[in-house]
């Protein structure tokens, strides 16, 4: 007798089926725009505190599909739990952001842990065990890590960086240094993807958030060849592995990258034109995307407007509904209301 499983939106799509009503989930959609969060991030007081105690962790990634019943939880946590499961000291602070102690020569990345420390990440694993029991069966489950290049621009720099020069600097003035670096991460993040797996995830997202500030022949080198092993490398772990990719800033390179990493879909940042999306993204990867932040933010007409060409956009192919980044933490929460109910048709002329 052949078991009967229940269908998720998210898992379709990546498996390369087009639907009438395309699934939906938000880049950060747990987080300070939610006062539920807010309430959450209080009792936990530091950031890496709420990322590593379980069940807070996954209350915070249950909360926003409780409230608005998107098709798939995202995992909280934070890309710097790498350097942290690495020997690099991490912290967060209120209102500055992450601050790492900087890996900005050999010898402080010879420093770093030579394989990552799994002790160190066992609370995620945990959390994920939670998120899974707690979730509807008809929802999909994102786990993520931070690409190799972007992870790189903070622990080089200790911080977060426009343009990430000290990374891009360290990468040309001492390339063997910087190489050891990129693969240090790139064997982390291959075994931290396979345990999230492990563990119940029914997706992973890659995040390269700062792919775009890397010319022609360093986003070969830095972000697409280190992200197809990391792809390659976990489905030779986990066969079943849905990867999906996001080059955020890579504008017409992002052919080349969905050509050369094997991934089921590719997100898009909102700078990206969406008829050259349609035209140069196979049909066997999905595309997620790609609504403007800001226009979230603003809401009315505009968020109706651009919701609409999206999904006009896309209606022939697979697709997931998303961001082009992260929800900004003033987003009002009706606002997404509003989106959804545009995306589901409940506002559709």
């Amino acid at each position: 007798m052949n078991e009967i499983y229940p269908v998720k939106p998210l898992l379709e799509a990546l498996d390369g089926k087009t639907q009438s009503v395309p699934p939906v989930w938000l880049m950060r959609q747990a987080g300070r725009y939610l006062p539920e969060y807010r309430a959450l991030r209080r009792r936990a007081g530091d950031f890496l505190e709420l990322c590593f105690k379980p069940k807070l962790a996954a209350e915070a990634t249950l909360q926003p599909v409780r409230r608005f019943g998107f098709d798939a939880a995202i995992l909280f946590s934070d890309i710097l739990v790498i350097p942290h499961a690495l020997g690099q000291r991490v912290a967060f602070e209120e209102g500055e952001g992450p601050r790492l102690d900087p890996a900005g020569d050999s010898a402080a990345i010879a420093r770093l842990y030579a394989a990552v420390d799994h002790s160190a990440l066992d609370p995620v694993y945990e959390a994920i065990h939670l998120v899974k029991s707690a979730l509807p069966e008809t929802l999909g489950l994102i786990g993520f890590c931070g690409a190799p290049w972007t992870v790189a621009t903070y622990m080089v720099a200790g911080r977060g960086t426009e343009g990430g020069v000290p990374a891009r600097r360290l990468a040309l003035e001492d390339p063997i240094a910087f190489g050891e670096l990129i693969d240090r991460l790139v064997a982390a993040s291959i075994e931290y993807l396979v345990r999230q797996f492990q563990a119940g995830v029914d997706a992973v997202q890659i995040f390269d958030s700062w792919a775009g500030v890397l010319g022609p022949r360093e986003l070969e080198r830095w972000c697409i060849a280190p992200v197809r092993k990391i792809c390659e490398k976990v489905r030779a772990q986990w066969p079943k592995a849905r990867i999906i990719g996001f080059p955020r800033g890579v504008g017409t390179a992002l052919s080349r990258y969905v050509e050369q990493v094997p991934i089921h879909a590719v997100s898009l940042d909102w700078t990206i034109d969406r008829s050259f999306a349609r035209d140069q993204v196979p049909r066997n990867v999905a595309i997620q995307g790609n609504l403007d932040p800001v226009t979230l933010l603003v809401g009315g007409s505009a968020l109706d407007r651009e919701v609409e060409d999206i999904l006009q956009s896309f209606v022939d192919r697979p697709f997931i509904f998303n961001l082009g980044h992260g929800i900004l933490p003033e987003t009002p929460v009706e606002h997404v209301e509003r989106m959804l109910r545009r995306i589901r048709g409940a506002d559709r002329k």
